[in-house]
């Protein structure tokens, strides 16, 4: 398979998961461009932000426009998440590719389990 269209299935996939599930589409970014695109796997990491910000703003503008989303309400949690933007930057500079792929394992995990529990 052709490396653009490698690029335009994982990117359909990232899109679908952020738009169905408001977030999500690094896990299927990640692995894939480690696996069918062979970059080192932190590149994979910081690139899959890259991707996923624009189709989290595009997800967002169409639950916008459905009036699915309280605007009030995000205010607090753009706050948080600026703040914890920076500290994870910084950290992961600092973590292995190796530790990295774990903490996302682990976070998976959880967010599986949350769901099939509804905890």
């Amino acid at each position: 398979m052709k490396d653009e269209m490698k690029y335009a299935v994982s990117g359909a996939l990232a899109g679908v998961a952020n738009g169905l599930f408001g977030a999500g589409g690094g896990m299927f970014l990640v692995p894939l461009f480690c696996r069918w695109v062979k970059m080192e796997e932190k590149k994979a990491f910081a690139t899959s932000l890259a991707v996923v910000m624009p189709l989290s703003v595009i997800s967002a503008i169409v639950y916008f426009l459905k009036d699915g989303i309280d605007l009030k309400a995000t205010f607090p949690f753009l706050a948080g998440g600026l703040l914890g933007g920076i500290i994870g930057g910084t950290v992961f500079k600092r973590m292995s590719a190796k530790l990295l792929r774990r903490a996302l394992a682990l976070f998976i995990i959880y967010g599986g389990i949350r769901a099939l529990f509804a905890i």
